[in-house]
């Protein structure tokens, strides 16, 4: 900080004041008509500052003049004429073409807490222009708003694209307000030991780790989109300290930015400075805010009671699903017929977890009811590919739409029972009675188990199917699980040929499920 009572010409000093005490600077004017720009950046609070003149003593002009340490003295007590000013926080200026000779003075006092501010004064402000200068329409644009990302676009500072100085961009998003100068955002950012830490060369880097208010750390380095790579390897981090809900990003020679990983649905407030690189001296641009829009709402499909619903999921997508029993009930049964790969469900009774399992197959569900409640269902699809499932929930226990299933739906093919125009084959049943029926299909000789994968969609029913492809349908079922199987003879097939066998088991309420197609090939001699 500069310590010294005395402003330079053409020189910006950084200066700190504490609360409710006054400080005074001096600036010498030594040829009246002189042009003169005096600049005051508050940066953290609000400055209360005037500008004032005074003449110099006559023995200050000439070979022998008194050192202008021992002139304030004279004359420090003296009141000035008061030239300007100012009461804020924004960046203000004086600007005067042709200035008297004399000791100006520059009283500052904050009112508000211990701050820090900048001072620039200059005799040629012509020539300095140590400012960049801002275009005819200093305003920020936000050009296009999503979820988590806006863009931000300007015009660039006349600086940089008449005068070719060098000029960067420096971006600052927020949550809080706009900030007046580049000052203020350094001031809020020192709060955190580990800004003040220095980066090493050539590395980005961010201060501290965004994930704590909505800037996931990603590594985008390279890239123009998002923040700057984010690294949380410092050293002397508190943890006492809430960290700053801030960011500061700078980029060179573009007019356009994409700020992304913010938040949905959260005000952002934006703000950009043109900095000279020459001189590390900064202009703001008129800040703007924004809102991110909404995530996109997951629509929830209403279950009706004892009806079934189709369901289908994108790859590793989720669908979310409603029962709202009407009458009360003491139990609710859910039944899950899952028809290709494994699914995730999720139930919750008015916000409660009661169960979360993997599906494969058909699966029944029975939980305990509740008066007036309300159950959300949330369904998580495979990653390997998109799902399909149907799913009934039910308050009566007797309403049961789908068919119970064995835990082995394969189909047994007898190979010693193979003739060249018959097969043989069992399948598993239940204690409950079923009507099965049972189809084929001939395939070419080349048919694969990779080609009988892509077929397996469990929930494709007999209504599906040619009428030719149908063998027969019988009931069947067994009070000893054990003996709940049955076995079927298949005739009137072509010698050497491969057969797809697929047999549905058929529910009361007319739903089906498709066990595990079966190849079988004829004999070709006999």
């Amino acid at each position: 900080f500069h310590d010294s009572t005395v402003i330079p010409d053409g020189a910006e000093i950084s200066s700190y004041l504490f609360r409710d005490t006054p400080k005074r600077y001096f600036f010498v004017v030594e040829e009246d008509n002189t042009p003169l720009a005096v600049t005051v950046t508050p940066c953290d609070a609000p400055l209360e500052w005037k500008l004032s003149v005074q003449e110099l003593p006559e023995e200050a002009s000439g070979e022998g003049s008194e050192p202008l340490e021992q002139q304030k003295q004279q004359i420090t007590n003296e009141e000035g004429t008061e030239l300007f000013s100012y009461k804020g926080n924004d960046v203000e200026y004086f600007v005067s073409s042709s200035s008297p000779s004399g000791l100006y003075q520059l009283d500052l006092l904050s009112t508000e807490k211990d701050t820090h501010f900048k001072v620039y004064a200059t005799t040629t402000p012509e020539s300095d222009q140590p400012y960049p200068e801002l275009p005819y329409d200093p305003r920020i644009d936000v050009t296009s708003l999503g979820r988590t990302t806006v863009t931000l676009a300007w015009k660039p500072s006349p600086t940089a694209s008449l005068l070719k100085q060098p000029i960067q961009y420096c971006i600052v998003i927020n949550k809080e307000h706009n900030f007046k100068s580049l000052c203020a955002v350094e001031a809020k950012l020192s709060s955190d030991d580990a800004f003040m830490m220095a980066p090493k060369p050539g590395l980005d880097f961010s201060p501290f780790d965004f994930a704590h208010f909505g800037f996931p750390s990603e590594n985008n380095s390279g890239k123009e989109r998002g923040f700057l790579k984010s690294s949380s390897k410092f050293g002397r981090q508190t943890s006492s300290k809430p960290r700053v809900d801030l960011h500061k990003v700078c980029i060179r020679n573009k007019n356009i930015f994409t700020v992304s990983d913010l938040k949905p649905d959260t005000q952002y407030y934006f703000d950009m400075f043109a900095v000279n690189t020459n001189t590390n001296m900064s202009t703001a641009y008129v800040g703007t805010f924004a809102r991110t829009k909404e995530e996109a709402k997951q629509k929830t499909v209403e279950l009706k009671d004892g009806k079934v619903t189709d369901v289908f999921i994108k790859r590793k997508g989720a669908k979310f699903l409603r029962f709202a029993p009407v009458s009360s009930h003491q139990k609710v049964t859910f039944s899950v017929h899952s028809c290709l790969d494994a699914v995730q469900i999720q139930v919750r009774r008015d916000g409660k977890l009661l169960l979360s399992q993997n599906v494969e197959g058909v699966r029944q569900f029975q939980l305990r009811g509740k008066a007036k409640a309300k159950y959300l269902i949330r369904l998580k699809g495979s990653k390997k590919g998109a799902s399909m499932l149907k799913i009934l929930a039910t308050t009566r226990p007797n309403k049961q739409s789908f068919p119970s299933l064995p835990e082995d739906t394969r189909i047994k093919a007898f190979d010693k029972l193979r003739t060249c125009s018959s097969v043989t084959v069992a399948w598993l049943g239940t204690q409950e009675r079923n009507k099965f029926c049972i189809y084929k299909r001939e395939v070419d000789d080349s048919y694969n188990e990779e080609q009988k994968k892509r077929e397996q969609n469990q929930c494709l029913g007999p209504d599906t199917r040619k009428k030719s492809d149908k063998v027969l349908c019988k009931y069947f079922h067994s009070q000893n699980i054990q003996k709940a199987v049955t076995t079927e003879t298949i005739r009137g097939l072509q010698p050497g040929k491969s057969y797809l066998l697929d047999v549905y088991v058929i529910g009361h309420g007319g739903h089906s499920v498709k066990y595990q197609s079966k190849l079988v090939k004829t004999r070709k001699f006999c």
